[in-house]
């Protein structure tokens, strides 16, 4: 049989099992076994004739599809948390990717700016910092210590008020997003600009090193989700200033939501850069050098991966999909 003749004698039966596939309301068990049962004897009749064709991955996909739909947990929440976190926020991730694109772009510029700042004025460490902080921090360079601060207070109590803080500041960079982004903006610029005249003060100190060993322990973690917390204020924003075709009250609710995914993604890294503030980094000047790299490099790589890659592939799985769909209705 021609591969054309094979899909118009199935075409109306795929669609029927693709829209079926695409519905959120709960399946037969039996039904969907059924349809397994179909599909894998049209994707082996398939790979058999048609082994490198479209219509072959357009069944592939079908079949992985019901799989899933069969075999997965009972346990729903569950699912919708794995969901959450493996498919709804990487496609909107992946939707505005030029807005978190920008929010990396600019914080490392006020992170530069920061480190230039403090480099040509005297003053501007303490400016930003505080006079209390910065002699304390010169005291604990003197001591041999330069990380002391993060060695004081209790590991637990530690842990709870660093997350609670962190989630706090991100919080409010997303919703000051409703005021067209303006504090936002200025959130992103105070902490780039802090975290690069901090780090230029420990250069300056020559303790360059010993910074980066105990800030970015935690900070990989920490101050990437506060970019991914500006990225969201920033989306929040444009959902108000640029509705589009949608009315401003449809726009923002639709921004809303999707911003609102991507600062929930963010709870899980500031609780595992506060437990690791709170619990490793007040060890990091007696812990190996290759287990602090490891630590610090896997964290921002992990972070970097899921917000900046992984959607990327998410988004192409997805289109390979629709455009295999496609391909089958315009099959006459």
């Amino acid at each position: 049989m021609k591969e054309v003749a094979f899909i118009k004698q199935n075409k109306s039966k795929w669609l029927e099992f693709e829209q079926l596939l695409a519905s959120n309301h709960p399946q037969n068990p039996d039904e969907m076994a059924n349809l397994y049962i179909h599909l894998l004897n049209d994707l082996s009749f398939a790979q058999t004739y048609y082994p490198k064709s479209k219509t072959t991955d357009y069944l592939n996909f079908l079949v992985s599809q019901i799989y899933r739909k069969i075999y997965k947990t009972k346990r729903l929440e569950k699912n919708r948390f794995w969901k959450f976190f493996k498919t709804d926020v990487p496609l909107t991730l992946y939707k505005y990717r030029k807005t978190m694109w920008f929010a990396f772009a600019m914080f490392l510029f006020f992170i530069i700016l920061g480190a230039v700042s403090a480099r040509y004025d005297d003053t501007f460490v303490r400016m930003i910092l505080g006079d209390g902080y910065v002699n304390m921090t010169l005291e604990n360079i003197e001591k041999g210590d330069p990380m002391a601060v993060y060695k004081s207070g209790g590991r637990m109590g530690s842990f709870i008020g660093i997350t609670v803080n962190n989630v706090y500041v991100a919080l409010r960079a997303f919703i000051f997003g409703v005021l067209a982004g303006i504090p936002t903006f200025y959130i992103a610029m105070t902490n780039g600009i802090m975290v690069g005249s901090f780090q230029y003060f420990f250069y300056e100190h020559g303790v360059f090193v010993e910074s980066l060993q105990g800030i970015w322990l935690h900070g990989a973690m920490e101050i990437f989700s506060i970019i991914v917390a500006t990225a969201s204020g920033f989306i929040l924003a444009a959902s108000v200033l640029f509705p589009g075709t949608y009315s401003r009250f449809n726009s923002f609710r639709s921004g809303f939501k999707e911003s609102l995914y991507i600062i929930v993604s963010t709870v899980p890294f500031f609780v595992a850069a506060g437990f690791i503030e709170g619990f490793v980094t007040r060890l990091s000047d007696s812990m190996s050098l290759w287990l602090n790299l490891v630590i610090i490099l896997g964290s921002f790589l992990f972070i970097f991966f899921y917000y900046m890659v992984y959607p990327f592939i998410v988004a192409k799985k997805s289109e390979k999909g629709k455009e295999l769909s496609h391909y089958i209705q315009s099959i006459n």
